[in-house]
This record gives C-alpha cells, sequence and structure tokens, in this order.
C-alpha cells in the first residue's frame, strides 16, 4: 500500500513497537520506554529521532503535557492493513465461545444466540460486543397461515426461512369464513412462497391482482393489499441491534473522564449511529474501521471489527466496539472466529 511504501524499514518498525507500547500501557509512548519493551535494537535516541519523523508525517502525535507520543488513525490504518500479523483464539478463549454459544441450544432462536455472542466476546476482548441480524427483507417467505381471532381481525402468521416468525393483525369488516381464509392463505403461498420479503413487497400487487376465485377471498385480498408493502416489512428497527454489557469497555482508561464516559453512554442509548454502522456491513466479509474514518462524529473516538455470517441466504454481522486503542491481533482473530462459529450454529 501506498502508505506503507513512504515508510522506510526502521519506520515500520519504530511505528508498530510505538503501537504496540501505546496499547499496552495506555500511555504516551516515550523513547525509553519503546526502547525497554521492544527489541529493535537501536538507541532510545535514534527512537526518539524516527517519532519525530513519524509526527512530521502524520503517523503520531504529541500530547502537550506528555514527552511520549500517542498514535493517529493513520498510523493504526497502516498498522493493521499491513504490519500486525493477525492471532488466532487460544485455545481456552475458543472453547469458552462454543460453550456459551452452545448453550443458546440446538435450533436456537437467532436472538438468543446472537446475544450470548455479543456478550462473550466482549467478556473476552474487554471491548463491547455488538451483532445486527440479518435484515428480515432478504429472507424467503416459507409460508403464511391467517387464522381469525375474533369477528373483527384475522392473524397473519409468516414463516420465514431462518426459522423466524412473524405476526401481523388485520382488521375485517366482519367475521371470515374458515373456508375462506383457508383460499386466501392458499392464493398468498402460491403467489408469495418462495420470495424474499423485499421481493414481495416491491410487487405484491402485480402478484395478488386478480387472484382471487369468490367474492369473500377477494374481500379480504382487498384488505391485505390496502395495508400495502408495510404489511411486509417485519423488521423493527430496535430489534436489529444487539448490544452486549459496556461494563468492561467502561472500564478502560479512555473512559476516565466525563467527556469520553458521555461519548459512549450516548453510543449505547441512542443506537442508531451504530445500527447503522453496523448495518452497512452486511455484505463486506471482514471490516475494521477506525475513528475518523466512520465519518461519523459520534464514532470518531473508536474502532468497530466486524465480520459477517450468513443464515438462509441473508447476511447478519457480529464484532466489537472500543477504543482505537485496542489489541488489533487478538481482537481480529476472536471476531473472525465468532463470525464462523454464528455461522455453523444457524445453519
Amino acid at each position: 500500500m501506498a502508505e506503507l511504501e513512504s515508510l522506510t524499514d526502521r519506520e515500520r518498525q519504530v511505528l508498530a513497537a510505538v503501537i504496540e507500547t501505546y496499547i499496552a500501557t495506555a500511555e504516551p509512548a516515550g523513547s525509553q520506554t519503546v526502547a525497554r519493551r521492544s527489541a529493535l535494537g537501536i538507541s532510545p535516541a535514534s527512537i526518539r529521532s524516527t517519532m519525530s519523523d513519524l509526527e512530521a508525517k502524520g503517523y503520531l502525535y504529541h500530547p502537550h503535557t506528555s514527552a511520549g507520543r500517542i498514535p493517529t488513525d493513520r498510523a493504526y490504518r497502516v498498522y493493521v492493513d499491513a504490519i500486525v500479523r493477525q492471532r488466532p483464539p487460544d485455545p481456552q478463549s475458543m472453547e469458552t465461545l462454543e460453550v456459551e454459544l452452545a448453550g443458546a441450544g440446538i435450533g436456537a432462536a437467532s436472538e438468543e444466540l446472537l446475544r450470548r455472542a455479543a456478550q462473550v466476546l466482549g467478556i473476552l476482548t474487554q471491548e463491547l460486543g455488538v451483532a445486527v441480524a440479518p435484515a428480515l427483507e432478504e429472507i424467503v417467505l416459507e409460508r403464511i397461515d391467517l387464522v381469525g381471532v375474533s369477528a373483527e381481525r384475522v392473524l397473519l402468521v409468516f414463516n420465514l426461512q431462518s426459522g423466524t416468525v412473524r405476526t401481523i393483525f388485520v382488521r375485517v369488516p366482519c367475521a371470515v369464513d374458515p373456508a375462506q381464509l383457508d383460499e386466501v392463505g392458499r392464493i398468498l403461498n402460491e403467489r408469495l412462497g418462495g420470495l424474499t420479503l423485499r421481493a414481495i413487497r416491491t410487487s405484491v400487487g402485480d402478484r395478488l391482482r386478480d387472484a382471487a376465485t369468490t367474492s369473500e377471498a377477494a374481500e379480504l385480498l382487498d384488505i391485505i393489499l390496502a395495508e400495502g408493502e408495510g404489511l411486509f416489512d417485519l423488521q423493527e428497527p430496535a430489534e436489529a441491534m444487539v448490544l452486549g454489557s459496556a461494563s468492561a469497555l467502561a472500564d478502560q482508561p479512555e473512559f476516565a473522564s466525563q467527556e469520553r464516559m458521555r461519548s459512549l453512554l450516548t453510543l449505547t442509548e441512542r443506537r442508531e449511529a451504530l445500527r447503522d454502522a453496523l448495518a452497512a456491513r452486511r455484505r463486506e466479509g471482514l471490516v475494521v474501521t477506525i475513528g475518523g474514518e466512520h465519518g461519523d462524529p459520534g464514532l470518531a473516538g473508536f474502532t468497530l471489527v466486524t465480520s459477517t455470517y450468513r443464515r438462509a441466504g441473508a447476511t447478519g454481522v457480529i464484532g466489537v466496539l472500543g477504543p482505537t486503542r485496542m489489541p488489533y491481533d487478538k481482537i481480529i482473530g476472536l471476531v473472525e472466529h465468532t463470525g464462523r462459529l454464528v455461522e455453523g450454529l444457524l445453519q
């Protein structure tokens, strides 16, 4: 990459050592500390000179209260893309993940599995575990059942390929004969079964037009059509995202100040920005977004590491959110492994 090519071998080595020192200590890295903690084989004076060059190139900055330096977002990007070597999870972490996720039970609802995954991933990484379920609009409708529950309401039961079930009540002017409910159910399943919810929403009018064989069935189909695309928009935004516990993340030095703690609380309480950032990653595999790369001021002080998983042709996201100072080598491996585990269990 062009960023890496602009650095000399010594600059790359010193940059990696500064980043790893800062990740380990949470303190601005001074040349003496870097020399002591790393095996660079060069003097503190040479390290100090190289750090000055890296600062001039925009990879480090110099807090006015300290003699040490802190990596910039640009430095972390070079580190993640071209320097750090991803570590596979250690056996104990893999066992913990497998035991916790298996505890959800065979055929567990995806919501319960994601909740467990986000929780245990947050504990293992000491960050905030996050997950977003597959968009229901990408999932295939297997069957619709119609149940008359009163003289004024009919219950539509949507059975989706992922094992997810959603129900919606539709108001009717009078009680509907069970035979007509069966007839409308047959029509809906013949015309809409096997399609994704997205495809249904965009074509339901054309697919159901002139489909009824009786006037009673036509009346009920007209009521369903009057509900429009909204009837097949089954996923509430609030249920699309899962957060683990923020307690471990809140204990990190970055959140010692009230301002930084407030930014963390804002993210967890007003979830729109984080939910949108996760949803945008549904087709991207393993992704690491650092600080200002988010393009959202509310996420500017954070790194988001996520991996996708698939279920029934739809894609969800699992990962962690933490400060830009995080052990990338460990966390990337854990997130990727967790994504594979979740996908395997959901299959």
